[in-house]
Order: C-alpha cells, then structure tokens, then sequence
C-alpha cells in the first residue's frame, strides 16, 4: 500500500497546513501504558492458550470493522479542516465506463491521464484508487464497479499464487459475493521502481478493450511493461 522509492524519492508541490492547525487536529499523545513506565509493568504480546486464542482473533477483527468508521470520521473532519476530502476509495470518470482500472497509490495520477487521453478519444474507460485497504471496503467497491464489463486489477507487489495479486484477490472476492462477474484481469507492475508511463496504463486499457471486443480473455495473470 505504500510506493516506497516513487514516493519517497519524487519531487511535487505541496500545499502545508499551519503547524497551530496540525498539533490541534492530532491532539496530545497521551497513552493510557507504554513500556517505560517502572510504576505500571506491562506484558507486550502476551500468550494466548488454545481455550482463548479465537476469542482474541475475533475481538482484533471487531476493532478492525469499528476502524472503518474512525477512518471516515477522521477524514470527515480533516476535510474541515484542510478542505481536502478521503472517503474509502476514489472514483474517476467510472460512473459510465465499461473499461475500469482498480489501483493504489502513486501510479493513479498516471492512470488519470490516460483516462483522461482515452476519453478525450470516445472510449468509455475509468478508475477506482482504494485508500483504505484494511478493513476491506468489498461491498462499496462491488457497487462502484457494476457497471463495468471487464477490470484490470494493478497489484505493484509479486504474492507467488500464480492465480492474482493481494489487491485482484480483493476485489475479484468482492465481485462475486455480489453476484458481480465482469472479467477481470490482473497485472504485476511497477516492481523495484520500474516506470508507470501513461503509455502503459493505456497499453492496459487498450487489452480491456480488445478482451470485451473478442470475447477471449486469454492470460488473466499479467506482467506489465517487462522485458520477456
């Protein structure tokens, strides 16, 4: 979920907030323990007998559900704040696409563009960008996606399943608890820092196209931009 080198090592405008503004939205960190404390030792990463483990499983994945609505209520009053709104995921120009591009991070500035290049040539193509990966925004997503008839998943990570990335698992799962079955293709990309062109991202849309106008999906598990 992060890029790593591309963004650590890119060169961009940013737009900063007052650092008064910053420090009240943040607050105080005030831990209720912490480990340097001699008055109140703490166990960290405690041993769970067989008799308890699921229980703890279970209490970890219902603080997961209830981060959902945090992350919205955070980004609900950074949006105040900032002006600049985080919601689960971010649609574009994919209300009317047939053609759709699910992906994270940096590269969906590049994708833009070439939604942008594709439209301005009469081709019904769009893009979702997922901000919150965990918990997993699956029936969100399924709905953002209806209307779509074939999707590239854009997985910048190798999971060694020979089946799909972490990110085309998701959404592929998503999909079907639906009752959603577009086609769905999933490409590596990116990988070490590896260029994300425009002419890439369209050379992906361009295979959307041809797969709906053929009806053969051939390769669903797809390298992109690599030398064979």
């Amino acid at each position: 979920c992060q890029d790593g080198f591309i963004t650590s090592a890119a060169v961009e405008n940013i737009e900063l907030l007052e650092d008064k503004e910053v420090k009240e939205f943040v607050g105080e960190y005030c831990p209720d323990s912490y480990l340097l404390n001699s008055k109140q030792p703490l166990a960290v990463g405690p041993y769970a007998v067989s008799a308890y483990c699921m229980e703890a499983k279970r209490a970890q994945l219902e603080a997961l559900k209830n981060a959902r609505q945090v992350t919205l209520d955070v980004a609900k009053e950074f949006a105040a704040l900032s002006g600049r709104e985080y919601g689960l995921f971010e649609e574009y120009r994919l209300a009317d696409a047939d053609y759709a591009m699910v992906i994270i991070g940096s590269a969906a500035g590049t994708a833009k563009d070439a939604v942008d290049q594709l439209r301005a040539e009469g081709k019904k193509v769009g893009l979702l960008k997922i901000r919150l990966f965990r918990p997993f925004p699956g029936e969100e997503i399924a709905a953002a996606l209806q209307n779509a008839r074939v999707i590239a998943c854009m997985d910048r990570t190798e999971s060694f399943n020979a089946q799909c990335g972490p990110l085309g698992a998701e959404v592929k799962s998503a999909l079907f608890n639906a009752r959603l079955m577009p086609v769905v293709i999933n490409y590596v990309y990116g990988l070490g820092g590896r260029d994300v062109t425009v002419e890439s991202i369209t050379s992906v849309y361009a295979d959307l196209i041809k797969i709906d106008q053929t009806n053969d999906a051939g390769e669903i598990y797809r390298y992109l931009s690599l030398r064979e």
